[in-house]
């Protein structure tokens, strides 16, 4: 049978201090001398006592902890965002808990109301699926930022938003000025991001004089949804010369789907992708992309959410931030 676990009056014992002092010690109050300090947190140190969060939580009632929920975890943006997040958060001298709802509604929801059950002082979240009432209840509760998107109204909810349009614009202008003209987009399923990178390449498409050419190809913000959508745009006659694809993993897929079917990226088709991801492999792939400044959105969501908490009544913030092409080698001169 192990032995019992070390409590804060063993630690007290050992150095020859009461409780309180300890109690006062562990929570860094600047009213325990240097000294004092230095033989509890020795004592503290020999006998492996770990402080009980919990307890604390309750005593000063505050938790000095930050939900976040992430929309899907097999998304390398999100963890990029998380770490501008958790790098904000751990300045502040607050941890992180975090979840996963896997982009189902009910399931964020469920993950949220456990999160407050730990009584989390705020909730950052990294994307959701959540209807726009369910996400300003919680707002009534603790304050609330939102990074990657700009929908939901409310006084008590900070966001932080890529420009999606303009970055879709982007994205066809650039194919155009390479002198495309039958420019695919695929679509990256029903959700406000992809609505509004939809609503740029439709805009950009009008503004080349390019509406005859304009064909958008459901598909979804995954590998297999960019090979599918890629599939079917390719069977088109006349077949596209390039395609806008909704973010960077969906491209990978379409790149898959161009070689399959015997042609060659940029050659036949160019491809260029969106979000910017820091992943080696698409770095080897050498794909063009539209990115998003992801650390920098973490880091600005979490320092909007610290801001409500220590200013309750200023207003709360609305950030959109500026996409950026950026030119490798999926994209070339067209071949008509």
């Amino acid at each position: 049978m192990s032995a019992s676990k070390p409590t804060i009056h063993d630690v007290a014992a050992r150095a020859g201090v009461s409780k309180s002092l300890v109690s006062l010690a562990l929570r860094q109050s600047p009213k325990v001398s240097p000294a004092s300090r230095a033989a509890i947190l020795a004592a503290a140190s020999e006998l492996g006592y770990r402080t009980n969060a919990a307890a604390r939580s309750l005593a000063d009632r505050r938790s000095r902890t930050i939900g976040v929920l992430v929309l899907d975890l097999h998304n390398p943006i999100f963890a990029q965002i998380l770490d501008g997040v958790q790098t904000e958060v751990r300045s502040h001298g607050y941890s992180v808990m975090l979840v996963t709802g896997n982009s189902d509604p009910a399931t964020e929801q469920a993950e949220i109301d456990k999160l407050l059950e730990f009584q989390v002082e705020g909730l950052i979240l990294i994307s959701h699926r959540m209807s726009d009432a369910t996400v300003r209840e919680f707002a009534r509760e603790v304050p609330v930022a939102i990074i990657t998107r700009q929908d939901v109204s409310d006084s008590n909810i900070a966001t932080v938003s890529n420009d999606d349009i303009r970055g879709a614009q982007l994205a066809v202008e650039h194919l155009v000025r390479l002198g495309h003209t039958r420019i695919a987009h695929i679509s990256g399923g029903e959700n406000t991001v992809s609505a509004d990178r939809e609503r740029g390449y439709r805009i950009a498409m009008s503004h080349a004089k390019l509406d005859a050419h304009m064909c958008v190809v459901p598909g979804a913000f995954t590998d297999l949804g960019g090979y599918n959508a890629a599939r079917t745009a390719l069977a088109a006659d006349p077949a596209p010369t390039a395609l806008f694809v909704a973010n960077d993993i969906a491209a990978v897929g379409a790149i898959a789907a161009i070689e399959e079917s015997g042609l060659s990226v940029p050659d036949d088709v160019s491809i260029i992708g969106y979000d910017g991801m820091a992943l080696g492999a698409l770095r080897s792939l050498n794909l063009t992309t539209i990115a998003q400044p992801l650390t920098e959105m973490g880091q600005l969501g979490a320092r909007a959410l610290f801001a409500r908490l220590e200013n309750p009544d200023e207003p709360s913030a609305h950030t959109a931030m500026n996409p950026e092409l950026i030119e490798r080698g999926t994209t070339a001169v067209a071949v008509q």
